[in-house]
C-alpha cells in the first residue's frame, strides 16, 4: 500500500501511526481486464485507489448503448462519488480496461478517516475538490473546444491513452464517432 501512502502524505499532514489505522481497514485487490467493479442500481460503498491499471467509468443509455463518462489511471482515486455520499443507487459501471490493482476503502475506513485523521476532512475535500474541477473543465470543453481540440488535449488529462484504451472508448469519451475519431487520428499522422 505504499502508493496510497504517498498520495496522502502529499494532500495531508498524517503521521504513521494515523495512516496506519486509516488503511488498516483497506484491502488491495487484482481486478481482470473488463471486469465491473462497481455497478448500476446498488449503492456505492466503496471509493478505489488505484495501484496498477486504468478504470472507465461508463453510463448505460436507454437504447443500451455505453457512453464512457472518465478514466482514471494510476494513483487516482475513483469512484461514482455523489451516490457515494448521498448513499444512492449508482447509475454508473466501472470497468477495468487491463488488469487493474486497487486498494478498495469501504465506507467505514472513509467515514473513520474523517473522524479520527487529523487532517481526513481536509483530504476529503481536497479530492472532491479535483473531481470537481475536473468535472467542469470536462462540461466546458464539450461546449467550447472542437473535437479536434479535445482530441489534442486527451493526452493532456489521460498519459499514453491512446496506447491503453479502445478507440471507440476514446471517441465515446470526446462525444464523437468511432470513424470522426479515425479521421482526426488520420489528419494528425499526415501533419507529421
Amino acid at each position: 500500500m505504499e502508493q496510497i501512502r504517498q498520495v496522502i502524505k502529499q494532500m495531508i499532514d498524517v503521521s504513521e501511526d494515523e495512516l496506519n489505522d486509516f488503511l488498516n481497514g483497506a484491502i488491495t485487490k487484482t481486478f481482470k481486464r473488463q471486469e465491473i467493479i462497481s455497478r448500476p442500481a446498488s449503492i456505492p460503498n466503496e471509493i478505489f485507489f488505484i495501484n496498477k491499471g486504468i478504470i472507465r467509468v461508463l453510463i448505460t443509455d436507454n437504447e443500451g448503448t455505453e457512453h464512457t463518462i472518465h478514466f482514471a489511471l494510476e494513483n487516482q482515486f475513483i469512484a461514482d462519488y455523489s451516490n457515494f455520499i448521498q448513499q444512492q443507487p449508482s447509475i454508473y459501471s466501472l470497468q477495468t480496461l487491463e488488469e487493474t490493482e486497487v486498494v478498495i476503502l469501504p465506507r467505514s475506513t472513509i467515514e473513520w478517516g474523517y473522524k479520527n485523521l487529523k487532517e481526513g476532512q481536509k483530504m476529503g475535500r481536497l479530492i472532491a475538490e479535483y473531481y470537481f474541477i475536473y468535472q467542469d473543465d470536462r462540461i466546458k470543453n464539450n461546449y467550447v473546444r472542437t473535437p479536434k481540440q479535445r482530441y489534442d488535449c486527451i493526452t493532456e488529462v489521460f498519459p499514453n491513452i491512446h496506447n491503453r484504451v479502445p478507440q471507440h472508448m476514446i471517441a465515446s469519451y470526446l462525444g464523437i464517432t468511432s470513424i470522426h475519431l479515425s479521421r482526426l487520428k488520420k489528419a494528425v499522422i499526415e501533419k507529421l
